[in-house]
């Protein structure tokens, strides 16, 4: 696993921004996977801003949800379908023919956890897959104890990350959700390339236990360690519970760029 360590938020962003720029001139109908979420604005920002540029070709890309909300209206403004588009693909200035994400408003969201299996295989698979990180170690919503071989499914979201999601519902956590469908683990683990962003003191104890700990289905993100590639971008906060911190930082200092993404 790749970790790298930058000063601040700010800093992770334009380097992953960077590097999806450089995956898109390799492949300009790479499928990107979004995370939604605070942790992952500044990489999609950046990104607008290369594309603004003209520093960035976004006009084959392809974008992937990672997870929904079972049960809010079409068009609630805080389904993740309405983020992505909101976020992402306007910004970005792509047709949202390029979008795809699992329907989780659908009569039988068991069938459409199987239909977007299908069609994310018949899409080539993910190139490139951003993920953040929940307090307990949770990637996508795939809560502790989640099976690590899990496939796109129905999850029921713990008080903790309901709690975590209500300020994005006004605060009020009634309006949460509790039902979620997302990826699974193992679904996560066949992208080409797995990039986990994490940022603030709060998030420091997750990353330690995923970069550092035992693969366990206690920190669901400890799977990352199994994949072939996989890149964990971290602010100073974020990192200061690595027992190897130190090392992190002298080994990225020590590569000409960030190393094949």
């Amino acid at each position: 696993m790749e970790v790298v360590i930058v000063q601040d938020a700010r800093a992770g962003g334009e380097l992953v921004a960077q590097g999806i720029a450089d995956l898109l001139r390799r492949k300009p109908d790479a499928l990107l996977g979004v995370a939604t979420g605070s942790t992952p604005l500044p990489v999609y920002e950046a990104l607008a801003a290369r594309v603004r540029a003209g520093k960035a070709d976004v006009s084959r890309a392809r974008i992937a949800q990672l997870d929904e909300y079972v049960g809010l209206p079409a068009g609630h403004p805080e389904s993740y379908r309405s983020v992505v588009l909101r976020e992402v693909v306007e910004p970005l200035g792509l047709s949202p023919d390029a979008f795809m994400g699992p329907d989780g408003s659908a009569d039988d969201v068991r069938a459409a956890c199987e239909a977007y299996e299908k069609a994310l295989a018949a899409a080539g698979g993910v190139d490139l897959q951003l993920l953040g990180i929940g307090t307990d170690g949770h990637i996508g919503f795939n809560e502790p104890c989640s099976s690590l071989a899990s496939r796109t499914r129905i999850k029921t979201l713990t008080e903790q990350t309901r709690a975590d999601n209500a300020r994005f519902f006004d605060g009020d956590v009634e309006q949460v959700p509790h039902h979620v469908v997302t990826q699974g683990i193992g679904t996560i683990l066949e992208a080409r390339h797995l990039v986990l962003l994490a940022t603030g003191e709060g998030k420091a104890e997750a990353v330690a236990a995923t970069v550092e700990g035992p693969v366990a289905a206690v920190c669901p993100a400890s799977a990352l360690q199994l994949h072939p590639h996989a890149t964990v971008v971290v602010d100073e906060a974020a990192a200061s519970k690595l027992k190897l911190a130190g090392y992190f930082r002298h080994a990225y200092a020590h590569k000409p760029a960030w190393q094949d993404l």
